[in-house]
């Protein structure tokens, strides 16, 4: 194809390392692309006061189309102190630039495949009747609210008089809270808008039908959160009627932590708000094998950004050899090409990364269970480059 950019940006740490590898991939299968590199990230803070800045929101804004690899984000306190000496005391504070961009284009809709992978030595086992030993196949689909909830930013340490006055007329709050002098109060406020979850609700819905998935389950805690994971159930019981073929679940995200490893296999597609569906989806990517193989898609009406859901891992970054295993951010490109309709070439890749998997020669030192140490190349596991060059090797077979 012509004609097509991409705004890579490839943050801190490991991120910089995967992203790389992914473009690599995506090149061996047959797609072209111009790429062009967005800032972001902790050296962005450091030197600037910004680790999101205007430049790489312009270049969003033109190009429509993100790959993003990984960012570190520290304390406020601690993010203040490695400030440049010359911005220090100015009145800059750090916010997490992926939540920034997800903000500033509405990228409301997450979506994060948590599925089995034939042949990988992490996946969940359970023992059965009898002792048996039983690996259930774990197909789920997460879809997360992305803009709003606890991440929504809307927070106070020692609210001035106007904000603690607000909170005042709460009878719960004056009960609770009433006789706390303001500067020992720290809140976070939990905002659910009805547009936005309709619309997350709906995505979900849609996608278990196109993709035939039997069941959505709404994973919140709505007889504790009232309000807003009260609201959240009410509107899927009314999209649903939209859908009757597909059964509505309701399940506390608490009770859920249990039952993925009890009966995960019974799951299909999953909707939560921001926090919960945050934990429940590094809960099922731990089930088929951990961050290492867990991808995302952030998707809004205009732009979309597509990243694994690992971190920087910055003890890594610094390796001669990279050991990180590159199959998240592998996937997460396969989303991106999904995305744009590029469905055969993501189809191609995810068979190579499968195959390499399944036929289990190549394997990163997680999926040989050793700690992360730079000798693990030495004692058998694959580097990033080398688990890359496997999956290329079956694209091009």
């Amino acid at each position: 194809m012509s004609g097509r950019t991409i705004v890579t940006m490839p943050g801190d740490g490991i991120g910089q390392v995967v992203l790389s590898e992914a473009i690599r991939v995506m090149g061996a299968a047959g797609f072209k692309a111009d790429y062009v590199e967005g800032d972001i990230g902790w050296e962005f803070w450091k030197k600037e006061g910004n680790p999101l800045p205007d430049r790489t929101i312009k270049l969003l804004e033109k190009h429509k189309i993100g790959l993003f690899g990984a960012i570190t984000s520290k304390p406020k306190d601690e993010a203040a102190n490695e400030l440049s000496p010359e911005l220090q005391g100015k009145g800059f504070i750090y916010s997490s630039p992926i939540v920034g961009l997800r903000q500033h284009f509405n990228l409301d809709v997450c979506i994060r495949p948590c599925k089995t992978y034939k042949g990988n030595p992490l996946n969940f086992i359970r023992r059965g009747r009898g002792d048996a030993i039983e690996e259930p196949e774990v197909d789920v689909v997460i879809f997360r609210q992305n803009t709003e909830g606890l991440y929504s930013g809307v927070e106070w340490s020692n609210p001035d008089k106007q904000i603690h006055a607000a909170l005042m007329t709460h009878p719960k709050f004056v009960k609770n809270f009433g006789r706390v002098p303001a500067e020992e109060l720290a809140v976070s406020t939990r905002i659910f808008t009805k547009n936005a979850t309709e619309r997350i609700l709906y995505t979900a819905f849609a996608y278990a039908n196109l993709y035939g998935y039997k069941s959505v389950t709404v994973c919140e805690k709505p007889n504790v959160i009232r309000e807003t994971s009260g609201m959240m159930f009410r509107m899927a019981k009314e999209i649903r009627k939209d859908f009757s073929q597909i059964e509505l679940w309701n399940t506390n995200i608490d009770a859920q932590m249990m039952w993925l490893t009890k009966n995960p296999e019974d799951y299909g597609v999953i909707v939560a708000g921001n926090m919960f569906g945050d934990i429940v989806s590094d809960g099922f990517a731990g089930l088929i094998g951990g961050l290492g193989f867990a991808c995302s898609a952030n998707i809004g009406e205009e732009v979309a950004v597509f990243e694994p859901t690992h971190g920087s891992a910055p003890k890594y970054a610094g390796y001669i050899v990279s050991i990180v295993n590159p199959i998240a951010m592998i996937a997460s490109a396969c989303m991106m090409l999904d995305y744009i309709g590029e469905h055969d070439i993501s189809a191609k890749i995810r068979k190579g990364v499968a195959e390499v998997i399944s036929d289990g020669k190549v394997r990163t030192y997680d999926m040989m269970k050793m700690p992360g140490k730079p000798d693990v190349i030495y004692k058998g596991a694959a580097s990033t480059q080398q688990m890359t060059d496997a999956i290329i090797q079956k694209i091009n077979r």
